[in-house]
């Protein structure tokens, strides 16, 4: 299997090592392009295309877990989290921003092979389906069609994706600020409330299906299939 991987990583005996292994593992048919900081990867993101994303979380000017919020805010390349952080929070958190998987330093060379391998599998399988599907909601992020008990739904930008987050993290409890970060941007200032507001212009633009928006008190919305 051919793929482009980006790998974000401060530390350059990490980088080396890694490049070479996925090169002579793969018969150089995995292209490894590094960054050393945070800046870099950031660049490197915004101008070119990768079919993975490998990210320290503990990065020079940008750290991992913003690069992670703003990849997922205009790509589904697949993300795993490279870092020395092992706190049960701390993977909790990367996998709320979206990242796909997770693996802690000092790690197996083989091991992270085949996660990244299992990744790029699983994304090539989804390429040709892009339709996601919860309950009675189906939405596809390619055309931007959403249907709600088999009918045609409009839907305007922010209840699009919020619904399309909240798809893409079916029964997960999303909180408002990580709606907030990941749809308005860690730049806004406005009230959290804000997205109670879309949040129930939704449910009423879903019909029956709206019913699948579940309410967690004090924590935010979970999606399920019922």
């Amino acid at each position: 299997m051919s793929a482009k991987i980006l790998l974000v990583e401060d530390d350059n005996q990490i980088r080396e090592v890694v490049s070479d292994y996925f090169s002579a593992k793969s018969e150089c048919s995995i292209k490894m392009i590094t960054a050393s900081d945070g800046d870099e990867g950031l660049d490197l993101i915004e101008n070119d295309d990768f079919d993975l994303i490998m990210l320290d979380v503990m990065l020079p000017h940008i750290d991992g877990f913003t690069l992670c919020r703003r990849i997922r805010k205009k790509k589904d390349v697949p993300v795993l989290f490279l870092t020395a952080r092992v706190s049960e929070d701390d993977k909790l958190y990367g996998y709320e921003l979206g990242c796909d998987d997770y693996i802690t330093k000092p790690f197996s060379l083989a091991e992270l092979y085949a996660k990244v391998n299992a990744l790029l599998k699983r994304a090539s399988g989804t390429v040709s389906k892009p339709e996601i599907i919860c309950g009675n909601i189906a939405l596809n992020p390619v055309t931007l069609n959403v249907t709600a008990c088999g009918n045609d739904i409009e839907l305007a930008p922010k209840e699009f994706e919020i619904l399309a987050y909240m798809m893409k993290h079916p029964n997960w409890v999303v909180s408002r600020d990580t709606l907030l970060d990941m749809i308005w941007g860690n730049d806004f200032y406005g009230s959290p409330r804000i997205v109670d507001n879309h949040v129930k212009k939704l449910r009423s633009a879903l019909g029956e299906a709206g019913n699948q928006i579940k309410t967690v008190i004090s924590k935010g919305y979970r999606l399920t299939e019922e």
